[in-house]
């Protein structure tokens, strides 16, 4: 049984002695690079009908919706009513820069004439918008050019989620930069070129004459990967300037850190996080910085390694929890987050780019199985935020016409660029880093390369080569690390080779190959266990790359299709008590030779005797990422059978409560977290938000306010935790507008958290408007009110 897939590979390449090749060039380059997205054709494949589904959800959305915002702002008339949801919410406009990526993706990897012409459609009016505004400024944010001026003048207000009370404008103006890229750098798109070129000299001049501290002040921002897109400006143009300000929108408080290789991660809002590491990869690839590299690999080693779960995804309610507490992953209805993934699997391509470490590899094959692909409904292309590892829940849909959440956006990019590393080549070679069936067009060596592969239903890889002339080159076939207990069978047209490889290396064939040459290579899979990475009793069951979970019914799946909410992205049906889950004994040290495949049922395992109660032992385990509309468990509790009755006792109390309250819970915020206070229409003056003791807070010398959720009117108590060191601080608490309570916090509870409960009066709840009720904390003269650490509303 295999503990933990993440450990450290030593990469190496052996020279090789090889039967039908000979060992002069099986050296691999320090850095291979990835073919043109449209040099590599997908094959029938789950992934090839994820991108064809992708492409039917795509083409669902008006261009002209997902454009008005940015009409509105240059003071054009739209030719179509805004999208809902987050589009128009605050956050207008940060899906039309997916958006364009996408069609650039599905231009390049599909050809797809009908996504040329949008794409062009879109650049134009872009570029129409972009002169009247007539400054090279163009964008959905509403009010942007107003506030844009304010910055420029060293006007600041920021917050870990707004910038001079707009909601993350920073990030949402990336989305723009990083689509108007990708049409250049994946179809050639001049006008896309000029417009981002404009766009970034006019940051440039309103970031002139912002000291470093100002610019770091307002990175505080949540601002997406700013630093990565100036640098890719800088990688076209050539001017200096626009990687000046990629240097200067690269914050200091999470590189610094990471350039001394802490893990300062704890508490911190994970996708804010990722893209500016991938900023540091790329300026780092462009000015050869051997610091900015080191910090970016150490950030990927402690987020793999320590902070990720089977899936490749990581953090809860979309922070990172501590590293040596992994209890919010089983307990939570939000766990990984898809855009984490997306982004973490960008980093990855940057560093096996930079390295050829097949470390990076093995990771973003298991991350593009087991999170990426099983995100997308495979009938109707919906698509997933937040992904559960709770036993026994379920996951939540978007659907095209009402729901535009960050996972919306970044998704529709992920099933349309499956073929992006499967290949890669230097000068003279070819690598194979993938088992997926396509085939890569190598234009310059007059070369076609052809795998067919049922992999990972079957463990066979047939490569056909297909030349214009004999080639002299090596062939590089990835040994993956999970292939750790039988050697790579190789035979090329039918003859055996005595190829040597180890797992996490590259099996290198080198010969002259010519036309209809044909290698066959056998993998090896079994299943094992993976446990969590803080080493608690809870398990993912693999076979090789694949993330294996049984489904468990469609009781109370409620929102399966997501309407457009402001939490319809969360799986709010009830939670099953985590007691009710079958608990894995692992009496056995070789318990997992009990999962047996079933005949006649591709990829589908029973479980023999090893699940308690006997009940459950009818359970199948299929692929993650088959299983959609229904609770499913992935996560397992193992225990032996001499610890069962107590393991079951000390849950059974600790569920009861935790059912008791969540029974009893009708709205509830996690204070000072993005997604919380936005979906509770968080408004403020003067307020700040941090983390203690790896728990958030908010507070404020003015005040702040949310709007809770309260639809039956049946609101008795409001909870609020505190914690007991806070001294002097006095305030009111306001439903309503009317004052519930007035606080004095004097530290006298000391170094701990506590809750205080608040009767609601009736004629307070009866002043709620369309089942919401508004609550306000605002400070005293001269005092503060907070921190606040959560808020939960109950029966």
């Amino acid at each position: 049984m295999k503990k933990s897939f993440f450990t450290p590979i030593v990469f190496s390449i052996l020279l090789q002695s090889l039967a039908g090749c000979n060992d002069k060039t099986t050296e691999t380059s320090s850095s291979p690079q990835a073919f043109p997205l449209s040099a590599v054709k997908l094959l029938d494949s789950p992934f090839l009908h994820a991108s064809k589904v992708n492409s039917e959800y795509v083409m669902a959305h008006d261009p002209d919706r997902l454009l008005a915002p940015f009409l509105i702002d240059a003071g054009l008339e739209p030719k179509a009513p805004r999208y809902g949801n987050w589009e128009n919410t605050g956050l207008d406009g940060h899906t039309a820069g997916h958006y364009l990526t996408s069609l650039a993706l599905m231009v390049a990897s599909e050809d797809h004439e009908e996504a040329r012409e949008r794409l062009d459609y879109m650049i134009e009016e872009l570029a129409l918008c972009q002169a009247a505004n007539g400054n090279g400024y163009v964008g959905g944010i509403p009010g942007g050019k107003a506030m844009w001026e304010e910055i420029a003048k060293g006007q600041i207000n920021a917050g870990g989620f707004s910038l001079n009370g707009k909601w993350v404008p920073l990030y949402n103006i990336h989305k723009l930069f990083a689509g108007l890229y990708d049409a250049w750098f994946y179809t050639g798109h001049q006008q896309a070129l000029d417009i981002l070129t404009d766009l970034s000299d006019y940051f440039v001049e309103v970031c002139s004459q912002l000291t470093d501290e100002q610019m770091q002040q307002m990175l505080i921002s949540e601002h997406g990967g700013m630093n990565d897109a100036l640098a890719n400006v800088y990688a076209v143009t050539n001017n200096p300037k626009h990687l000046e300000l990629a240097r200067r929108m690269s914050h200091h408080t999470l590189l610094n850190p990471l350039l001394e290789h802490k893990d300062q991660l704890t508490g911190m809002h994970a996708n804010t996080q990722i893209p500016k590491v991938i900023g540091f990869m790329r300026i780092a690839e462009l000015t050869g910085d051997s610091a900015w590299h080191s910090a970016a690999q150490f950030f990927w080693e402690t987020v793999v390694k320590n902070r990720s779960v089977a899936i490749g995804g990581n953090s809860t309610h979309e922070y990172f929890h501590p590293a040596d507490d992994f209890s919010s992953m089983i307990e939570t209805r939000e766990g990984p987050e898809t855009c984490n993934t997306y982004n973490m699997m960008k980093l990855s391509k940057q560093l096996y780019h930079n390295s050829n470490d097949l470390q990076y590899i093995d990771y973003y094959e298991r991350a593009m199985y087991n999170h990426i692909l099983s995100s997308q409904h495979p009938t109707h292309g919906g698509l997933v935020y937040f992904t559960p590892m709770r036993p026994q829940h379920y996951r939540v849909y978007s659907n095209p016409e009402e729901t535009f959440w960050c996972c919306v956006g970044s998704g529709i990019e992920n099933h349309a660029k499956y073929g992006e590393l499967i290949y890669a080549h230097d000068a003279n070679n070819l690598y194979v880093n993938l088992f997926i069936p396509s085939e890569v067009r190598w234009e310059e060596k007059g070369l076609t390369l052809t795998q067919s592969t049922l992999f990972p239903e079957n463990n066979q890889t047939l490569f056909t080569v297909n030349t214009t002339a004999p080639t002299q080159m090596t062939l590089f076939i990835r040994h993956p690390k999970w292939n750790d207990h039988k050697a790579l069978s190789v035979t090329i047209n039918g003859e055996t080779v005595k190829a040597k490889s180890e797992p996490g290396t590259y099996l290198a064939l080198n010969r002259e190959w010519q036309n209809n040459d044909q290698v066959e290579v056998t993998l090896d899979t079994y299943t094992y266990g993976e446990y969590l990475p803080d080493e608690s009793p809870y398990l993912a069951l693999m076979h090789g790359p694949l993330v294996l979970a049984a489904p468990v019914g469609n009781e109370d799946t409620d929102g399966l299709i997501a309407d457009d909410s402001r939490m319809g992205h969360i799986a709010h049906g009830k939670l099953i008590s985590r007691k009710e889950a079958p608990v894995l004994i692992t009496d056995d040290q070789n318990w997992s030779d009990q999962v047996l495949a079933i005949d006649g049922e591709a990829l589908t395992f029973s479980t023999g005797d090893l699940l308690y109660p006997e009940s459950a032992r009818d359970l199948k385990l299929i692929p993650f990422y088959k299983i959609h509309d229904q609770r499913y468990i992935l996560y397992w509790n193992t225990t032996s059978t001499e610890e069962l009755a107590l393991q079951q006792q000390l849950l059974k109390e600790q569920e009861e409560a935790a059912m008791a309250l969540e029974a009893e819970t009708i709205d509830r915020i996690d204070t000072g977290q993005q997604q919380p206070e936005s979906d509770h229409n968080f408004q403020s003056e003067k307020s700040e938000a941090g983390i203690h003791q790896n728990r958030h807070w908010r507070h404020a010398s003015g005040w702040f306010s949310y709007d809770l959720n309260d639809p039956q009117a049946e609101a008795a108590k409001l909870r609020i935790t505190y914690f007991g060191g806070d001294a002097n601080r006095s305030f009111d608490i306001l439903l309503n507008d009317e004052v519930l309570a007035a606080v004095q916090l004097d530290g006298s509870k000391g170094n701990t958290f506590y809750e205080v409960d608040y009767t609601i009066p009736e004629n307070i709840k009866a002043l709620n408007q369309n089942g919401k009720m508004k609550l306000t904390f605002k400070a005293h003269d001269n005092s503060i009110a907070g921190g606040v650490y959560f808020i939960r509303l109950m029966r």
